[in-house]
């Protein structure tokens, strides 16, 4: 009887948490929150997909609050920011003299996040190389950082999201289809705006 008491004030917990971060009683929100509810507690990936604007970000950030990480790092990668050049050092980190500048050892955004979630916000921007970096983490949860050649070993959670059509990106030969799946253990699709319109008295 507590457990299921106990159970029941979670999951009342979670609905009050939820209803604060994503605004909205529509269908559609209705869905995501229980989407989000669902993939919290597990460890699987996930892929969130929806327009530029529509708070990507926000239902990761409830995601990861809402799981048994909480109280480890979320650290967010944009990845169409990120220099091509650089992007490597700033996910893996690099070791003194790897290259001109690296004055001092550099832990990564990866390593930074062992223990909790990794966010890669537009995860499409990626190039072919990465990809098949990330596929070795998600694979093996272990990566070398630039210029060095000892493992390191993470547990991290990784959460993707991308305004594109990521299928349509595997088909066309810019996403790696072997990723793809790895990324999509869970799927949440968050809808625009003019596709629920009820939840407007709310957000005004």
């Amino acid at each position: 009887r507590r457990l299921l008491e106990s159970s029941c004030i979670g999951q009342e917990l979670q609905r009050q948490m939820l209803s604060q971060v994503l605004i909205g009683r529509s269908d559609a929100m209705s869905r995501v929150a229980r989407l989000v509810q669902k993939a919290a507690p597990v460890d699987s990936t996930v892929l969130i997909t929806g327009e530029t604007g529509v708070g990507k970000e926000v239902v990761a950030r409830a995601i990861h609050r809402l799981s048994h990480r909480s109280n480890k790092p979320f650290v967010t990668v944009d990845c169409g920011t990120l220099v091509e050049s650089l992007f490597e050092s700033e996910l893996f980190g690099h070791v003194k003299g790897s290259f001109s500048g690296a004055v001092e050892n550099t832990i990564g955004k990866i390593e930074q996040a062992d223990g909790g979630t990794l966010l890669l916000d537009e995860i499409t921007e990626t190039d072919p190389r990465f990809q098949a970096q990330l596929l070795r983490v998600l694979e093996q949860q272990d990566f070398e950082r630039v210029g060095g050649n000892e493992s390191v070993r993470v547990n991290v959670r990784i959460i993707s999201t991308t305004n594109r059509n990521l299928l349509d990106e595997v088909c066309h030969g810019r996403f790696r289809a072997d990723l793809y799946y790895r990324l999509s253990g869970v799927r949440l699709i968050i809808p625009p705006l003019r596709e629920r319109l009820d939840d407007l008295p709310a957000m005004i």
